[in-house]
C-alpha cells in the first residue's frame, strides 16, 4: 500500500485531499499539534504523529517514510519546505506544495483589473508575497536534485471540507462580517474580481498531479471568477436581506483583519486560468461559487441573520 504524508491535515484543504487519497486506497498519516486533535483524525483512519512545521527533522523522516508528500500546512513556512526538501533529494519520490493565487494579488483597493495570468505569465509579486514566491520557485528548482516536485496553487476555494475542518477561509470570514452589519460587506467598491474552486474539484487536481505532473510543473487551479461586490449580494440573499451590501473602507478592514487578509486576500483581484490542469485532463465539474452560497449550504454553519 502507498503512504502519503499530509501537513495540514486537521486543516480544510490538508483534511479534504487526506480524505480522497484514503478513498484511493492509501495509507496516509499527518502531523497534529495536541493530541485531541489526533484522535480527531485517527477517527478518519489517518495515523496521526503529534508535531508542528518547526520539527524538521520530523518532517524530514515522515517525508522519507512516505511515497507520496503534501505540502498544505503553510504556504509561507520556509523552515518546512526545505526540510522536505532537504529529505526528498535524490529519491525521485513525490512533493507537491501548495502555495495561493495571492502571488499574482494586486493592490486594487477595491477596483477592477482587466488581468488574468496563466502558468506561463510572467508577473511581479506585491511585497509582501515575494516569499511565498520565492518558496514555489524553490520546490519547482528542486526537480533538478531528484525529486518529483510540483506546486499547486489554488484561489478562492469554496465548498464543505471533506475532513475534520468544513470551512475555508473568505468566504466564511465575509459572512461572518455580514452578519455583524446586517447586509453583505464587500471592501472599497467591490469591483475586483477573485477566480474560484470547489474543495472537491480542487482534491481531484491533487489526485491528478500526483499521479501524472511532471517533475518541476506548476498548476493554478480555477474554474469561474467573481466579483466581491457580487459575492457580498449572494450572501445577502442567502440571509433574506434584499440584496442589500455594505461597503467596508478599507482602514477599517485592515484594523480587523490585518493587512494580509483584507488588502490582498479581499480587495485585491487575483484572475487566473487553469491552463495546465486541463491540459493533464483536469475537468473540474462545480461552475458557480455564487450559486453555492445563495444556495444557503453556508447557513448551518453561520447560522440566520437573527443571530
Amino acid at each position: 500500500m502507498k503512504r502519503a504524508f499530509v501537513t495540514g491535515v486537521t486543516g480544510y484543504i490538508g483534511g479534504s485531499i487526506a480524505e480522497g487519497l484514503l478513498k484511493q486506497g492509501l495509507s496516509v498519516v499527518g502531523i497534529v499539534r495536541r493530541a485531541a486533535d489526533g484522535e480527531r483524525v485517527a477517527a478518519r483512519g489517518i495515523e496521526p504523529v503529534v508535531g508542528g512545521l518547526e520539527d524538521g527533522a520530523l518532517l524530514a523522516r515522515l517525508a522519507r517514510e512516505a511515497d507520496v508528500t503534501i505540502n498544505t500546512a503553510d504556504s509561507d513556512h520556509r523552515g518546512a519546505i526545505e526540510a522536505l526538501v532537504g529529505a526528498l533529494k535524490g529519491t525521485g519520490k513525490t512533493l507537491v506544495h501548495t502555495s495561493g493565487s495571492s502571488i499574482v494579488a494586486d493592490e486594487a483597493l477595491g477596483e477592477a483589473s482587466g488581468r488574468a495570468f496563466e502558468e506561463s505569465t510572467p508577473f511581479t509579486p506585491v511585497p509582501l508575497k515575494r516569499s511565498r514566491v520565492a518558496i514555489d520557485q524553490l520546490v519547482r528548482d528542486s526537480a533538478r536534485e531528484g525529486i518529483r516536485s510540483i506546486v499547486v496553487c489554488p484561489t478562492m476555494i469554496y465548498g464543505s471540507g471533506l475532513g475534520v475542518k468544513r470551512d475555508s477561509v473568505q468566504v466564511p470570514v465575509l459572512i461572518q462580517e455580514s452578519l455583524r452589519r446586517q447586509a453583505g460587506v464587500h471592501l472599497g467598491a467591490g469591483l475586483n474580481v477573485w477566480s474560484n474552486v470547489h474543495i472537491e474539484d480542487l482534491v481531484e487536481l491533487y489526485q491528478l498531479v500526483i499521479d501524472k505532473a511532471e517533475p518541476g510543473s506548476f498548476f493554478f487551479a480555477e474554474n469561474g471568477e467573481a466579483a466581491l461586490q457580487d459575492i457580498a449580494t449572494a450572501i445577502s440573499r442567502m440571509q433574506g436581506w434584499e440584496g442589500k451590501t455594505f461597503r467596508w473602507e478599507l482602514p477599517d478592514a485592515i484594523q480587523a483583519l490585518g493587512e494580509d487578509m483584507a488588502k490582498y486576500a479581499l480587495a485585491s483581484n487575483s484572475r487566473v486560468r487553469a491552463v495546465e490542469g486541463k491540459k493533464l485532463g483536469w475537468r473540474p465539474r462545480h461552475t458557480s461559487l455564487l450559486q453555492d452560497i445563495e444556495s444557503g449550504s453556508y447557513r448551518e454553519a453561520f447560522g440566520p441573520a437573527s443571530r
